[in-house]
């Protein structure tokens, strides 16, 4: 059967859409690759958005990573990144599960205490986690920045993960009970499991979140060696205003996406499977 001519009409009009919207998406990062790829002189006398002339400068990338630091900074970033993801994970998944299959005294006090944090704007909460920090000797330590991140995380991921242990069947854990599993065993292999789209969501969102991360990072490292991706790019930034390499900083910036391109590429199915699930419970 074919399509009639207004649904033909308004399926062209939303593939030109999408082919216009994936174009905006591209150029961007296109633009940078090729930038990263021009010595100073092209930027000087060439329009930005012209062709990089050959030779390509591909050391530009090591010249960063070696240069700059890069090669810290992208591992601090990745430290910092994964093990506050994991904690944040398995914190909210506990926490969530507890609010959602137990009914004690006060949990939905608790509950909503944890969702009000989300309402609480990050710039209100520095100067006292500043205190917080330096009182238990984390400033200018790594896992300080873990502790913030995984703090900061835990109201959102306690909020999704709630909605889908609540609607779980509880002949489940019965099961689970009556076949001789204790309650840490029932979790972590039935139930967890259970929610892993959801889980995977949040991870994926938390990881990228703390990846991008600048204000707090700023202000509780105040050391060099243990600056994350995007304090090292400001700190570059800066310095050009002194010594002018645009060809270094756009390799930097590229090294900086990198990562965050490879996880939409990787998880970008899992991603939607878990806003979609969300919505529907």
């Amino acid at each position: 059967m074919s399509l009639s001519q207004p649904t033909r009409f308004f399926k062209a009009v939303a593939i030109l859409v999408l082919l216009l919207w994936t174009a905006a998406v591209l150029y961007p990062l296109l633009w940078t690759l090729l930038s990263a790829l021009k010595d100073n002189p092209q930027f000087l006398t060439n329009k930005p958005w012209s062709l990089p002339e050959t030779p390509l400068h591909w050391n530009h990338f090591s010249y960063v990573w070696k240069t700059y630091h890069f090669g810290d900074y992208f591992l601090n970033s990745v430290y910092v990144t994964v093990i506050s993801s994991v904690l944040a994970i398995l914190l909210s998944a506990t926490t969530a599960y507890v609010f959602a299959r137990f009914e004690f005294k006060g949990s939905q006090a608790m509950y909503f205490v944890y969702i009000s944090a989300m309402m609480i704007p990050l710039i209100l909460g520095l100067v006292p986690l500043f205190f917080l920090l330096n009182d238990f000797h984390l400033i200018n330590k790594l896992n300080g920045l873990v502790v913030v991140y995984t703090a900061w995380a835990l109201p959102f991921g306690v909020f999704v993960l709630f909605g889908f242990f609540k609607t779980l069947p509880k002949e489940l854990e019965e099961a689970s009970y009556m076949d001789g599993a204790g309650f840490f065993r029932t979790f972590f292999q039935i139930m967890l499991p259970m929610a892993r789209s959801g889980i995977v969501s949040i991870a994926i969102m938390n990881a990228l979140s703390n990846w991008n991360e600048y204000i707090m990072g700023t202000i509780f490292i105040n050391e060099p060696a243990k600056y994350t991706l995007p304090v090292g790019i400001a700190i570059m930034q800066a310095e050009m205003q002194y010594r002018t390499e645009w060809g270094p900083l756009f390799a930097g910036l590229l090294i900086s996406m990198v990562p965050v391109i490879l996880v939409y590429i990787l998880f970008q199915r899992q991603i939607a499977e878990g806003i979609t699930a969300g919505a529907v419970k």
